[in-house]
């Protein structure tokens, strides 16, 4: 085993869950797993869609994870087993090149995604062979990061089972790049969070250099998560993609329009540091240089001087050269403001003035209706969720994660927890069959939860 680096657990209690993810392990391998990784899931508090163009976001982890039973093995290959019998097993030789489809984003190539990006890190020309039984409490394709937190863990049992040892900040900016194989141009947020998390406080998460900050809630209010029971996969759809591009033009055309060198910009977040300006000053730019009309490609080749072949190999992504028109005022104007509200929820948190918790929730529906009108990545049932949250008592509620289906989160009074729970239980989850079917999973508070680690079983 690897010596532990300072964050590593050396001990676990055998709950019911670990018990059962053993007694799997035993009875598929016919032996006891070394060691075991986890890795939680997450909520971002406020901050959405502004990671990858390099802005700071606010999440906390939550105590739902992806937990990972590990032996090692001079097999020469890497065998996965899933504790949900919908997903397939899975095995992959050490000694292939690890190829992964985009196109088809099943279960394991998620897994594999963090195996060779410690494989590539450390120029490991042959991995050591390993039996894997991986076992997820985060609700798949819900917006609390499940498919990320599967990257992390894997990345994670990876490096310990080939002696290797990295820093918490190394491997979240690892597992970040090499979810990018499966067609995912995240920012970055869900891996930091992932390993920098710590039980009882939110982090306020800033990149280049990436960094976490510890950011205290204010007492008497709780974050209730509710799902809305629309799955959206990232990887399997355009959506999240689709915005990543239109920021990145927004970026060129922004600059272009202050006579900026455009070609080396991709960030929206690079810009403003470039003109030395405030966010409110991009607001007031990003209403001076781009029109609330979609753009067609022609006119941003005409503007970017340059041709559409280089339009579609330099801006647009695998899975988004179908595009035709492009929203840049909305998704700047939303980027721009959102990464001011980051601030300031922050700034309310720190400073904690008496009417903090309004303050914040003013701010969260603020988010919400960004999301849902600038940058469109929300959906019916989560508006309707959403409407429902405030309705039963919180104080602020907004859609978390890349949206378009998936969570919401809610900042409750304590003393409203009870009657709100039942409020949207009744409301949003009981008249549909479905729902109510997955109700138990869906609608849960949620504190800040610890990060990732490695596990030796008492």
């Amino acid at each position: 085993m690897a010596s532990n680096p300072p964050w590593l657990k050396t001990e676990i209690t055998a709950d019911e869950r670990l018990k059962n993810l053993k007694n799997t392990f035993e009875t598929k391998h016919g032996e006891s797993p070394l060691f075991y990784a986890c890795a939680p899931g997450r909520v971002n508090l406020i901050g959405e869609h502004i990671d990858y163009c390099g802005y700071s976001v606010l999440p906390m982890a939550i105590e739902q994870n992806i937990l990972a039973a590990v032996s090692v093995n001079n097999s020469g290959t890497i065998q996965l087993a899933n504790t949900n019998p919908l997903y397939q097993d899975f095995t992959v030789s050490c000694s292939e090149v690890i190829a992964i489809d985009r196109d088809n984003p099943k279960w394991f190539y998620y897994f594999l995604c963090g195996v060779k990006g410690i494989q590539e890190t450390f120029e490991i020309p042959r991995l050591v062979g390993m039996s894997c039984v991986v076992d997820g409490t985060i609700p798949p394709s819900s917006g609390l990061s499940s498919s990320s937190a599967l990257v992390c863990c894997s990345g994670l049992l990876t490096m310990e089972a080939n002696q290797k040892s990295l820093s918490k900040v190394a491997l979240a900016e690892i597992c970040a790049k090499c979810e990018r194989y499966i067609g995912t141009e995240g920012g970055g947020m869900d891996q930091s969070i992932s390993f920098l998390a710590e039980r009882g406080t939110a982090k306020l998460i800033e990149f280049q250099p990436l960094r976490a900050t510890d950011v205290k809630l204010p007492d008497g209010a709780v974050f209730v998560i509710s799902n809305c029971c629309v799955e959206m996969n990232k990887a399997s759809t355009s959506h999240y993609n689709i915005r990543v591009v239109e920021c990145r033009i927004a970026t060129k055309m922004l600059a272009k329009a202050k006579g900026l060198e455009s070609s080396r910009l991709l960030k929206l977040a690079q810009a403003q540091t470039e003109l030395k300006a405030s966010l409110e000053e991009m607001l007031t730019l990003v209403d001076e240089v781009l029109h609330p009309e979609p753009y067609s490609r022609e006119e941003i080749c005409k503007v970017l001087d340059i041709t559409l072949e280089q339009f579609s190999a330099d801006l647009l992504s695998a899975n988004t050269q179908h595009m035709t028109q492009f929203w840049l005022h909305q998704r700047a104007k939303h980027v721009y403001g959102e990464a001011a509200r980051v601030l300031q929820f922050k700034s309310v948190c720190d400073s904690e003035p008496a009417e903090s918790i309004q303050l914040l929730g003013d701010l969260m529906n603020q988010s919400h209706a960004s999301c849902r009108d600038l940058y469109e990545c929300s959906c019916p049932e989560l508006d309707q969720l959403v409407d429902i949250c405030l309705k039963a008592g919180a104080v602020g509620s907004r859609l978390t994660g890349a949206g378009w289906g998936g969570c919401a989160v809610s900042m409750v009074p304590t003393e409203k927890v009870e009657s709100f729970l039942q409020a949207v239980r009744a409301a949003y989850y009981l008249p549909d069959p479905r729902r109510a079917a997955m109700e138990k999973q869906s609608l849960f508070v949620s504190k800040p939860g610890g990060g990732a680690a490695i596990f030796l079983e008492e």
